[in-house]
């Protein structure tokens, strides 16, 4: 066999592993989408998105109340998380030093804590201090989680704009923060807007912080200082309820979930490629 054949079926091979890889991968995913699809599809009419939950067990009922809570503390969250977040990553890439590479180390560190731990943590801070539950406080604990997500995606994503954009800058007489405010942060805007949809997208899907500080409840909010529960909240009380009705309403919440999560990431990269493409 000549040189060329042998590279010929060589290419044919790893297309072949890397393609059979592929299949693997995706297969848990499609799986996963088909069975909540086909699961939750049942509980989706009119009064599921219009009414609060019923008791568990109850008939009846809708998850207004869980998709409002799940709105205020996400907001919540990500008013605390993505501007201390960004502004955390370009100071992680504008100004490096010794104490920047510590900070972060302790935001790669932090991305790996299990978000329990967050959720003890705020209950000690907030709940503990002022006996009280809420919404609020829910959202603090899903609002530090996204920090060191939000800051280590700014911070690669800053890298990767080129030097001489932020030199010519410099070189006009434009300040060291408005170079960063105006030009980099605009330039790298698709990068850093990707790494805030998948830490909204993360933390959405959190639930233990949230029993310890929105607690759940199965009544709509009136104020952000109220307990209230949130989709996966419900999932979780719902999904390990033994009542057949309470799993319907548990796998209608999970594929409203499911479908808000692949939602946003899909329009944040869609637009980050319009952009990108407007650009050029």
């Amino acid at each position: 066999m000549d040189y060329t054949s042998k590279r010929k079926y060589s290419n044919i091979l790893y297309v072949g592993f890397a393609s059979a890889c592929f299949i693997a991968a995706l297969f848990p995913l499609l799986s996963i989408l088909y069975y909540t699809l086909v699961n939750g599809a049942s509980a989706l009419n009119f009064d599921f998105f219009m009414k609060s939950t019923p008791p568990i067990g109850g008939t009846g009922g809708g998850i207004l109340n869980a998709l409002v809570g799940s709105a205020v503390i996400v907001g919540i969250a990500s008013a605390i998380g993505i501007p201390i977040g960004v502004l955390g990553g370009a100071f992680l890439s504008e100004y490096p030093s010794k104490f920047s590479y510590y900070v972060r180390l302790l935001a790669e560190v932090l991305t790996g804590v299990p978000s329990i731990v967050t959720g003890i943590f705020v209950y000690q801070l907030i709940v503990a201090a002022t006996n009280h539950f809420s919404a609020w406080s829910g959202g603090v604990a899903l609002g530090f989680m996204m920090i060191p997500i939000v800051a280590i995606s700014t911070h690669e994503a800053l890298k990767l704009v080129p030097s001489t954009i932020r030199e010519g800058g410099l070189a006009l007489g434009v300040s060291r923060a408005k170079t960063l405010v105006y030009i980099l942060l605009s330039t790298a805007r698709a990068g850093v807007v990707t790494g805030i949809a998948l830490a909204v997208a993360r933390v959405m899907g959190e639930t233990a912080p949230l029993l310890f500080t929105a607690l759940g409840s199965q009544f709509l909010m009136h104020s952000p200082n109220d307990p209230t529960t949130a989709l996966t909240i419900l999932i979780y009380d719902f999904g390990t309820a033994p009542y057949r009705n309470a799993h319907v309403m548990a796998w209608g919440a999970a594929l409203i979930l499911l479908f808000f999560v692949l939602g946003l990431n899909i329009i944040v990269r869609l637009a980050s490629r319009l952009k990108v493409k407007g650009e050029i």
